[in-house]
């Protein structure tokens, strides 16, 4: 397998009320940042994956920056979007082209000047405004050429961000996915019914019968990433799966600022370790290092195949735990859960953890959840025996064949509802891409199947190829209606 790189990372700066939050929805094609129209409303950093054309990238929103506050809320929000700056590839200085420019934003460009990052000036809210007007009084900041946009109509939006991923790209490898598609299979020929007829009929071969076999994958080594908040035990799950003290583990938070892979096998198994934890020795952890870096534990997660999420049974399931989970779940990286610190716990404590579990993070029911203890070891073959599986249904392959009938029970059992006079007709299936697992379905009239219908279509074919532990997608492809005439 290919090394991966990592996506570039995209932050959204700028003082109060300025658009940030609105441009951030906008490239995260989202709703999942908070908009109003009063000053301060983001007060955290906000994480989303962005695509302009072929070219994903991470995109940061952050609060209102006050770089000269001393203290209070305003001081911890420069300081999370300091945090941010120095950890992105690119900065997108936003300013208003209505408000024109004040004391903050030049206080603001100071700071940028000093960034290793790649600055761009975006004047923002100019619509209905002469470009060359709305930016003249912007180039005193010294940041370079002003870039009009509107981040509520998008206007120059697209423009800006080749731009700023261009000169990144430029001077890096470009971005690999790890997920594989096989296009050739996704955008292949339509099959005649006879075609179809002949593979509903054709036989099961070895290969086929053997694909629900998580042991027997071992083309490669397995990444796997451990991820959680801080002190969950991360580093000390770490050092009991190395066998040995490789990471220096203490009850104190604090993260180095690049993710570490560790190289190790494990009864016969090779595999890479990405640990977002990095613990230094007390001597090398000072207060202006950040405790945990939320976009290393991202970019950690897209190079994985796999991903532990460590819980922590001794306190409650945070909005942090929820977001990670959140973006694992939209990268298609296969997932298992694992609660920590475990033993010990009174009945009453177990039971209410596993409710919160269920309510907060009932989006992950396709990974199987454990309780472990890290420090002594418990549970730690039942976790890596789970971690084998979800590796093993990332990349299952799914025969055309077997798809097909499957597809075809799943309808004769319940059909998917009708759309005025119509129903949708699905005739075939077969895979599309692997980390996810991909199913594309051919037939007719299919963008009329709601989204409850996928969910059902979805737990069919994951309790028949036995896909536990990986997100599932399914990709609906309508053939041309028969009833057009050609021209």
């Amino acid at each position: 397998m290919s090394t991966v790189s990592f996506k570039p990372v995209v932050s959204l700066v700028g003082r109060p009320n300025v658009g940030k939050s609105t441009l951030f929805n906008r490239l995260t094609r989202s709703r999942a940042a908070l908009v109003a129209d009063y000053a301060g409303l983001t007060r955290d950093r906000h994480y989303g994956e962005g695509r302009v054309g072929d070219i994903p990238f991470l995109v940061v929103d952050t609060g209102g920056f006050e770089p000269v506050a001393k203290s209070g809320i305003l001081m911890e929000m420069a300081r999370q979007t300091s945090l941010a700056i120095s950890e992105s590839d690119v900065v997108i200085f936003l300013v208003d082209a209505r408000a024109g420019v004040n004391a903050h934003d030049h206080e603001i460009a100071r700071l940028l000047r000093k960034t290793r990052a790649h600055v761009f000036l975006a004047v923002n809210k100019a619509e209905g405004m002469n470009h060359g007007v709305a930016t003249a009084d912007f180039h005193e900041l010294g940041l370079g050429e002003p870039y009009a946009i509107s981040s509520a109509h998008g206007d120059g939006v697209v423009d800006l961000i080749e731009t700023a991923l261009a000169e990144v790209l430029a001077k890096n490898q470009p971005v690999e996915q790890l997920a594989h598609r096989d296009d050739e299979q996704a955008d292949e020929a339509e099959l005649s019914d006879e075609q179809i007829a002949e593979v509903l009929a054709a036989p099961d071969t070895a290969e086929d019968k053997a694909e629900a076999e998580p042991e027997e994958f071992t083309d490669h080594r397995l990444k796997l990433a451990i991820v959680g908040r801080p002190n969950v035990g991360k580093s000390t799950l770490i050092n009991t799966l190395l066998g040995e003290e490789r990471v220096i583990a203490f009850d104190m938070p604090g993260t180095t600022r690049d993710a570490i892979e560790i190289e190790f096998e494990r009864n016969g198994r090779l595999y890479t370790l990405i640990d977002t934890a990095g613990l230094r020795k007390r001597g090398k952890v000072f207060e202006s290092i950040e405790k945990f870096s939320v976009i290393k534990t991202l970019q950690a997660i897209e190079a994985s195949n796999v991903v532990v999420l460590m819980l922590d049974a001794q306190s409650e399931i945070s909005e942090q735990d929820a977001h990670i989970a959140g973006f694992v779940l939209e990268t298609g990286r296969a997932l298992v859960v694992a609660i920590n610190k475990w033993d010990g716990l009174d009945r009453d404590k177990r039971d209410w953890i596993e409710r919160e579990f269920e309510r907060k993070l009932r989006f992950l029911s396709f990974a199987k959840m454990h309780t472990i203890s890290a420090l002594k070891g418990g549970g730690i073959t039942q976790l890596m025996r789970s971690v084998h599986e979800a590796h093993a249904a990332a990349f299952a392959k799914l025969s055309t064949p077997k798809l097909t009938r499957e597809l075809h029970a799943a309808v004769e059992q319940q059909q998917p509802p009708r759309k005025g006079i119509f129903r949708p007709k699905m005739r075939y299936a077969h895979q599309g891409g692997q980390n996810p697992p991909l199913i594309v379905i051919h037939g007719n009239a299919l963008d009329a199947i709601p989204e409850s219908y996928r969910r059902y279509l979805e737990s069919r074919m994951r309790a028949a190829f036995k896909l536990d532990g990986t997100p599932l997608r399914i990709e609906f492809k309508s053939s041309k209606n028969p009833y057009k005439k050609a021209e």
